[in-house]
């Protein structure tokens, strides 16, 4: 039987136009359901119920330490400003199989931001063990839908499931690709996967430590990557190697290796020492676990707060205020040969 070719625009868009009926054909075809419309994730089967609420304890209470600052400021006499911080009204998450770590690395800071409502996708395999993880964590809409079809129906919206305001959560290539082709209509929050390790060590450090966070990486699958950076003599080229890397994690092993903590500008998350596993992070630390890839570190970090949240600027000026603003706006309105705008400088 021939394989048939297909593009990821080909399937978003057969999403966006279609809705569920191309949901449904989709998931037939590249996950092997029979259901005639999307089904909600059902959960059953043992989960580690201690190790998921323990992990999401530690991240929401690292993500509510991030909450940014409203800011009011009278600028000049009779000109305030404020910036609010609001969370989103509706967010997207999309959980790859079974990973029931990245539900609550996406999911509890949703809730802490105060988002309202929070929709979970993840592929039919493995769906059951992240049902049962966000009941515990109090996420009730919850589909069995997985891959590029998953990221159109959150990002245009079907009859089942309702668009979203954003769309975050990792994902292998095809749901990378599907978030960047939706990003012009809605927002995400970053290209996350296939995963990436950069292991930095001073010469001596144990071997076996190496291996065992360039193995763990690549657990990922693989299409992930590992590199090893020596530190040898020369500490600045291998601040310089790692900054060219610009990975998801830099692990840091041994005290030359350790001192770059505070200098590394491009990476996804440091992990300094050999008490600090990348999996530490992946799990148990509260440090999100969502992070750039890809080359992403250097104009971008990891999830975060404000990736639910988003500024408001409000603007109070007074009679007064706008007569001491009037020089300006009639000159820069003139310059860039706006007179309507010029004219709204006296009232």
């Amino acid at each position: 039987m021939t394989k048939e070719r297909f593009t990821i625009e080909q399937i978003v868009a057969d999403v966006r136009e279609r809705g569920d009926a191309a949901l449904v054909e989709w998931s037939r075809r590249l996950d092997g359901t029979d259901d005639s419309e999307p089904q909600r994730a059902r959960a059953y089967g043992d989960v580690p119920t201690a190790a998921i609420l323990s992990a999401a304890q530690s991240v929401a209470t690292w993500h509510r330490a991030q909450r940014p600052a409203d800011v009011e400021l009278e600028v000049s006499p009779g000109v305030t400003l404020e910036r609010r911080w609001v969370p989103l009204r509706s967010v997207g998450i999309y959980v790859p199989s079974g990973l029931v770590s990245s539900l609550i690395m996406t999911a509890i800071p949703a809730r802490e931001a105060g988002v309202d409502r929070i929709v979970v996708c993840t592929p039919p395999r493995g769906s059951a063990a992240v049902a049962a993880a966000a009941a515990l964590l109090g996420i009730d809409e919850v589909w069995a839908v997985g891959g590029a079809q998953a990221i159109a129906a959150m990002a245009y919206g079907t009859a089942s499931i309702g668009a979203v305001d954003k769309i975050v959560g990792p994902g292998g290539g095809a749901v990378n690709t599907a978030k960047l082709l939706v990003s012009r209509d809605v927002a995400i929050d970053l290209p996350a996967g296939p995963s990436e390790v950069v292991v930095v060590a001073d010469d001596g450090v144990d071997e076996a430590l190496i291996q065992q966070e360039l193995d763990a990486q690549m657990e990922h699958g693989p299409d992930s990557r590992a590199f090893v950076v020596r530190v040898g003599d020369d500490l600045e080229a291998a601040l310089d190697a790692v900054e060219s890397y610009a990975a998801e994690h830099v692990a840091l092993l041994g005290p030359r290796a350790e001192s770059l903590a505070g200098r590394i500008r491009n990476a996804g998350a440091v992990f300094v020492g050999p008490f600090a596993p990348v999996p530490a992070g992946d799990y148990a630390t509260g440090g999100n676990h969502v992070l750039p890839t890809g080359g992403w570190a250097r104009s971008t970090g990891g999830l975060g707060l404000e990736a639910f949240m988003k500024a408001v600027t409000i603007q109070r000026v007074s009679e007064e205020g706008l007569a001491r603003l009037a020089p300006t706006i009639e000159a820069l309105a003139e310059l860039e040969g706006m007179p309507m705008h010029k004219a709204t400088a006296r009232r």
